[in-house]
Parts: C-alpha cells; sequence; structure tokens
C-alpha cells in the first residue's frame, strides 16, 4: 500500500540498529536536550587480578542508571556492594548527576539498595514469571 517491506528479525544489521538509535537520539535532543550519555565501570579485582564484583552503568542527563551490579558469592555480605556503588555515586556527582536510578529483582538484592539511600517507585509484577522487577531512586545531590 504505502511501498513499505516490514522484516522481523531476531537481530538487526548494525547499520539498522544504529540508524534507529541515531534517529530517536536526534528527535530527542530536538525537543529536549543533547545527549551527554558515557558509560561507568567500577571494578573490583583481589591481590591475584580476579573480578570480585563490579558495577555497569552510564550517566547522562543527569543521572547515573546502573545497568548491573554484582559481588562474588564469597565477598557478599562483606561491605563490596556498597563500595562499588558508592564509587559510581560519587564519580557521577563529579559527572554533574543530581539522580540515580537501578533495578532489581525480588530474587536478588531488594533490601540492599534501602539500605543505601534508595526509595522503591515502581514494580513490575510478573517479570520474570511468578517474580518482580523492582525499580529504585535515589537523590545525590539535595
Amino acid at each position: 500500500m504505502d511501498g513499505l517491506t516490514l522484516s522481523l528479525l531476531d537481530a538487526g544489521a548494525d547499520a539498522e540498529v544504529q540508524a534507529v538509535f541515531a534517529g530517536l537520539m536526534a528527535f530527542n535532543a530536538e525537543r529536549c536536550r543533547p545527549y551527554d550519555k558515557r558509560d561507568l565501570v567500577v571494578a573490583a579485582h583481589t591481590a591475584d587480578g580476579a573480578l570480585a564484583g563490579g558495577l555497569v552503568g552510564m550517566t547522562n542527563w543527569e543521572w547515573l542508571y546502573v545497568d548491573s551490579l554484582w559481588v562474588a558469592d564469597d565477598r557478599q555480605r562483606g561491605g563490596l556492594g556498597a563500595r562499588l556503588l558508592r564509587a559510581a555515586e560519587e564519580e557521577a556527582v563529579r559527572r554533574g548527576c543530581r539522580w540515580s536510578r537501578l533495578w532489581t529483582y525480588d530474587f536478588q538484592a531488594p533490601d540492599f539498595y534501602p539500605r543505601q539511600g534508595y526509595e522503591r517507585w515502581a514494580v513490575l509484577d510478573g517479570y520474570p514469571p511468578g517474580h518482580s522487577q523492582i525499580w529504585f531512586r535515589k537523590e545525590l545531590v539535595p
């Protein structure tokens, strides 16, 4: 009808994926402000170089977004998670961030984040099936 062909793929070509992201970023920047997205990684290594834990996230538009926080089983409950999170928050503030956001599952660490000053603001029940995804946020700069 309109001369368009839709393709459904498990994964798109890199050029297509990049073009979609670039188009959306341009649209958003015209209406909001330019992206200032920067990746942020905090890693903890043992004396022999093994990874004991890490945090992967990004900063953008005055927000820290924590995508993943992991601590090795033998290092849990020793304060490493709090140290990783605090290091990321401090770097985010240096980058001009005022808030932080993240999510976890009910079977991961939902009690950890409130102890770090985060407030729960949303719950997605049934994701994954039989569990919940819990979203948290924190004001980094009052």
